[in-house]
Formats: structure tokens, sequence, C-alpha cells
């Protein structure tokens, strides 16, 4: 470090030249006022479309937004250039207060959550019932995501005509979780799109699978104009499918006032973001129960002092909607093949 004397003048401080262009930093964020709003519609490489009005638009997040970032399903405010044109781009400036968040780690271990979807109302868990054989284990970590995240869940079993539906729906009845069952042929014909369409009805679906179990055939019959890339090729040996979907996409719901948001197909489901304490809001019928329970409790059925036993014990609420809760949230402490 330099060092002067006591009465230090000009000729001794040496003040670098600022370099040209440069501006004073400030805390200060523009306000934006002629922002206009949009939906996000997809991501790819830093570059986002989105929907302004009857407009798509490509834009990039604003420098100023720092490392927020924009997912499908966000709503958020542009500026620059709007008109949609080609080899145009857009800023974001503003990302919306989110209303729901679907989100994920890529393994229990992962301290990184991802978020997949924003602002979604619903969550359809797409599985198939045979080639491949149903995960229930990836069935649950979905359900606990979506209770986590603010979304109400839907089933969708496909290939029913390879397997019946019931024993899988059995573990699911106490739950009340809304489902649909579809065949190949209900596919093709339509009956099926039809039957899923009315569950989707004024709502932002988000469709979630492993690969292979249908779900981009089925986005296809919902959202027939807008053909994502399917192989049909599952793998005799792993029983997995090759991932066709690279990256989230939003549709209109043509016919109806919604959207369906068609996610990459995933082998697992990491849960170690989730809270389990937010996992008891999706059973209003047990949460009463919880006011006894001590700081900290985990309502597992090793709690030795867990209320949630008297709760059931005292009639009330079904003791199957006990055992629910505590599988789903027994999916937190263990891995999926377990």
């Amino acid at each position: 470090m330099r060092r002067y004397g006591k009465n230090p003048d000009e000729d001794d401080i040496r003040v670098r030249p600022n370099r040209k262009g440069n501006r004073p930093r400030t805390h200060i964020r523009p306000k934006h006022e002629d922002a206009e709003d949009g939906m996000v519609l997809t991501v790819d490489r830093g570059r986002l479309t989105v929907l302004v009005g009857d407009r798509t638009i490509v834009a990039m997040k604003a420098r100023e937004l720092g490392r927020k970032a924009a997912v499908v399903g966000d709503t958020v405010s542009l500026v620059g250039d709007l008109s949609g044109d080609k080899d145009t781009l857009a800023r974001i400036v503003r990302i919306g207060e989110r209303r729901s968040v679907l989100r994920r780690t890529a393994d229990d271990d992962d301290p990184f959550e991802r978020v997949v979807v924003a602002n979604a109302d619903q969550l359809a868990i797409v599985t198939a019932l045979a080639d491949p054989e149903p995960r229930p284990r990836m069935i649950d970590r979905c359900l606990v995501a979506a209770y986590d995240g603010g979304l109400s869940p839907l089933l969708v079993l496909t290939k029913s005509d390879l397997a019946s539906p019931d024993q899988l729906l059995s573990a699911y009845t106490p739950l009340g979780v809304p489902f649909v069952v579809t065949s190949r042929e209900e596919l093709e014909n339509g009956d099926a799109a039809d039957r899923v369409r009315e569950q989707l009805d004024g709502r932002v679906t988000a469709f979630v699978g492993h690969s292979g179990v249908g779900k981009t055939t089925l986005v296809n019959a919902l959202v027939p104009k807008e053909k994502r890339r399917t192989t049909g090729v599952v793998n005799a040996v792993t029983g997995r499918g090759r991932h066709t979907t690279t990256s989230a996409l939003a549709l209109p719901l043509p016919g109806y006032r919604g959207w369906v948001i068609d996610t990459p197909g995933v082998r697992s489901f990491g849960l170690n973001h989730i809270d389990p304490s937010r996992v008891i809001n999706a059973f209003p019928d047990l949460q009463p129960g919880t006011e006894e329970c001590p700081r900290g409790c985990t309502h597992d059925s090793h709690e030795p002092e867990c209320a949630l036993d008297a709760w059931v014990a005292a009639g009330h609420a079904d003791p199957a909607r006990l055992d629910s809760l505590r599988r789903l949230l027994s999916t937190r402490n263990r891995r999926e093949g377990d």
C-alpha cells in the first residue's frame, strides 16, 4: 500500500482516469413503467419465447435481474422491440410473483433445486400401466412435489389395453386424487384426449412422466397442431424409453381455456428441497391434528409424540389418509429404488 506524508497534495495522489463509456454505479434500478407483461412459453439456451398479447416475442433476461431466472409459466415484464418481427430481441426486466412452483433436484443428494414450471394449477402425472411397468415410488415423489409446490395432482394412466389399472389405483384412492385411464386405441380415435381435456379446462397443467410412458404422444393428441417428436421406442431390457422432449413448452389447449405444459421426461425426481411441514397442507382433514405435535415433528410413524395417531383414533379422520400421508413423507427419506 502506498503511503503519503501527513499533508499530501494533488501531486502526490494519482487518480486513474475514467475509462471511456464508464458510468457511475448505482443500486437504483430503472422502473420501466412502459414494460409490457407476458407469459414465458419456453426457454432455450438463454433465450426465452414470451407470449405478449397475441404476439410471440424472443427475449433475453436483463443483466439487472442478476442470477434470478425465468422459467416456463412465469409472468414477466419486457421492454425493447416488442413487435415480434424476425431477428428482433426484447429484454425481460421483471419476473412476477409466482403463485405455484414445481421444483425438483436431480438426485436426493443434490442440494441444488431446479424450478421446472411456475404458476401451474395442476400436475398431470403420466404413468404407463405396462411397457414400461408403473413406478409407484415415482408417482409418490411427484405427488409430494405437487403438494409442496401448491399444485393439484392428476393421475393419467396410459396403455390400459396392456394391464388393468385397478391395483395401482387402489393405492391412491385414500388420497382422493382424480384420474383418467387411457388406452392406445382411445388415443388414436381421440376419445382419451377428450376425457383428459375435461380435466384441463380453465387450468394451466404441467405434464410429467418418465420416458416411454406416452406423455408426449398424449400431448400431441391434446394439441394436434403442435406435434412434438416421439420415438415410441422402449428398451426391452431396462424398460426405459429415450428422451424425446428436451425443454418445457407451454401450449394453449384448443377449444378450452387452458394450457398444457409438456416437460422433459425424467428418470428420477429428487426431493432434497422438500419441507415435510408443507406437505401436510394438502391434507386439510389431518392438519388440525398437528396442533398438538411437538416442534419439528416429522409426522412419521416412528415419531413417538406425533399427535396424528390420537387425532385419527378419535375418529376425526380416516386411518387410510394418515397411512397415505406417511407413505408420501417417507419418500423424502428414501431413494426412489428403495
